[in-house]
């Protein structure tokens, strides 16, 4: 008499349990995503310091004031990405807009995909290598939104309740495991 460890009706509840899991495990890693990349070419707003220019601006008391306004969209801090949980490179710049709004610029970006990416600014220092994986849900952090994309030249609207002032970096951070894959210090530009 042959028996098969297939009739079992514990065997089967073994091997559904190792579906379940193993399907879960593939939808909180993404393993997938480690082998695909989004890129992102956004266009990116033109920055440069020129003199403020004046602007007629009629009212009903002087018809012919003037007004100060920037000319230009002004840098007013940058940095550089440095690795943290994945290589990443690329830049990033807080612009403000000759409109007197607020975005934040990444240039050149290259990281890995992965699950749940999120753009952070911060009020946390970057340290390199290992120490700087966590720190940046430490302090204070604004999340601008999703990442768009792992590579290429993204632009993020900021609130206007954000002071840009109020932060130092930026974070690619992974909301569902708390860890930067990379940021980048905001210096006076």
């Amino acid at each position: 008499m042959r028996t098969s460890i297939f009739r079992s009706p514990m065997t089967w509840a073994g091997l559904a349990a190792v579906v379940v899991v193993a399907v879960l495990a593939a939808y909180w890693f993404q393993p997938w995503k480690l082998f695909t990349d989004t890129y992102v070419d956004e266009a990116l707003p033109p920055a440069g310091a020129t003199p403020a220019a004046t602007t007629p601006i009629s009212t009903p008391s002087s018809p012919t004031a003037s007004a100060t306004t920037p000319a230009v969209n002004e840098i007013l801090a940058a940095g550089e990405f440095v690795t943290h949980e994945h290589e990443t490179t690329g830049s990033a710049e807080i612009v403000r807009l000759a409109n007197g709004r607020h975005q934040l610029v990444v240039k050149d970006l290259k990281t890995s995909n992965g699950p749940d990416l999120r753009v952070w600014l911060t009020d946390q220092p970057v340290t390199r290598g290992s120490d700087g994986w966590r720190v940046f849900d430490d302090g204070e952090w604004v999340e601008l939104a999703k990442l768009k994309g792992n590579k290429g030249n993204q632009v993020y609207e900021l609130p206007a309740s954000v002071d840009p002032r109020d932060f130092r970096s930026v974070s690619i951070w992974c909301k569902r495991f708390a860890v930067s894959f990379g940021a980048a210090d905001l210096t006076s530009a």
